[in-house]
């Protein structure tokens, strides 16, 4: 008999070690169905509305990219931060994008950005030909250390060159401590974007995480707290960035009758239809943050007196969204580290995650300066954020739970 072809003899033959491919896309389907139910790190969750409003947009032929539920989505979000302006757009990545653009990097141009972060927060700056200078976290919020700050600065301005701008990136749902980073900045006039993109619902102080910088982004992944399945948001009180960035973000179409384009534009807005979705999501905003609060609360009691088992610090300045429940594991308490109990966890198929690798560590950007870069090694190499969706049932947690307290082998 012939092998099939890219097969082998005793693959295709009666009594053979190996299954035909059918037998075995049947084991699999088998094994499928007595699996566990998944658990996904933070997954959607819808509130039962948005096909309502989705109707509503069919229903009146507003599909096109912009519309009424796009302006009221917009409205909803400023109110919500108590900015003058929100800009809805196709990502976070986006809404960074168009920050940067509006200040005319040059090439050489520096813009220094939390290294404690996913890449696109830093990807932008790339995009415009400058280069990024990463700081290091502090220790109480995760997030950018305003005492490495003023040294970078201080630095920059002993060499005559300044940076175009700071990056600074709310980590995991909390909030950087903008109080001493806006003091540092004080006198050297660098605007500070805030990147809030898991953050929202959360606050700082008595405002809400997002409206303390120049300019905010948000991320409406389907990842984050609420989702639109993707988009973003940039919001500030400059209403001179915000009209500039809309029409960056529609192509930078000229306001002449005919098709003029003075420069280079973007297709980032987002669109109505997604619009209508955001704002089924943005009415139980208030009701997630709860829910995932619930959830930290949770694994807190079930998990905090587990040796080598600590939880993401929370400042006094700080009521997070409690996007992500996080914890730190001392292998040498624990009995393992946080990549073992990953791998147990997707044994029992449970998705948790490994926290942001430093971008300072990553290839892509190899050769960037770097200011500390300790703690942030450090939060890779001991970090794990843990199942937090909102819909999470009693028995998920449980099954979460009871899964890390078997792994214990200290």
């Amino acid at each position: 008999m012939s092998p099939k072809p890219g097969g082998s003899v005793e693959a295709c033959c009666p009594g053979s070690r190996n299954p035909p491919d059918f037998d075995h896309s049947r084991e699999l389907i088998r094994y499928s169905l007595m699996a566990p139910k998944r658990i996904y790190l933070s997954p959607p969750h819808l509130s039962g509305r948005e096909g309502e409003y989705v109707s509503d947009v069919f229903d009146s032929n507003w599909v096109a990219p912009v519309g009424p539920h796009l302006t009221e989505f917009e409205q909803v979000i400023t109110r919500r931060l108590g900015v003058d302006h929100a800009l809805a757009v196709s990502s976070g990545t986006s809404a960074i994008h168009l920050a940067l653009r509006h200040l005319k990097l040059k090439p050489h141009d520096e813009v220094l950005c939390s290294t404690f972060t996913f890449c696109a927060s830093a990807n932008p700056i790339v995009y415009e030909g400058a280069t990024p200078v990463f700081i290091d976290s502090e220790r109480e919020s995760w997030s950018m250390d305003p005492d490495l700050l003023e040294e970078e600065l201080v630095d920059c301005a002993r060499r005559g060159k300044l940076p175009r701008a700071i990056i600074v990136v709310d980590a995991l749902g909390q909030s950087a401590d903008f109080d001493r980073l806006k003091a540092v900045v004080t006198g050297f006039e660098v605007p500070i974007i805030e990147d809030a993109a898991g953050a929202l619902g959360g606050r700082h102080r008595d405002k809400s995480i997002g409206s303390s910088g120049w300019c905010s982004i948000l991320s409406f992944n389907g990842n984050k707290i609420i989702t639109t399945s993707g988009g973003g948001a940039l919001c500030s009180n400059d209403t001179v960035l915000i009209e500039n960035a809309r029409s960056l973000a529609t192509q930078a179409r000229d306001p002449v009758p005919h098709y003029e384009h003075s420069q280079i534009g973007f297709n980032y807005r987002l669109s109505n239809v997604l619009a209508a979705v955001g704002l089924a999501q943005l009415e139980v905003l208030d009701q997630r943050v709860e829910a995932k609060t619930n959830i930290l609360n949770f694994y807190r009691q079930r998990l905090g007196c587990l040796p080598g088992i600590t939880f993401m610090p929370e400042p006094h300045f700080v009521t997070p969204n409690c996007w992500l429940s996080t914890i730190q594991i001392d292998e040498q308490l624990f009995g393992i580290n946080c990549e073992a109990l990953r791998l147990r966890l997707e044994k029992e198929n449970i998705e948790s995650r490994r926290v942001w690798k430093p971008l300072h560590q990553q290839p892509a950007f190899h050769g960037c300066r770097v200011r500390g870069g300790a703690v942030a090694d450090e939060l890779f190499s001991t970090g794990l954020s843990l199942p937090s969706g909102s819909a999470m049932t009693p028995e998920d947690l449980e099954r979460v739970a009871t899964t890390v307290e078997s792994s214990f082998a200290g």
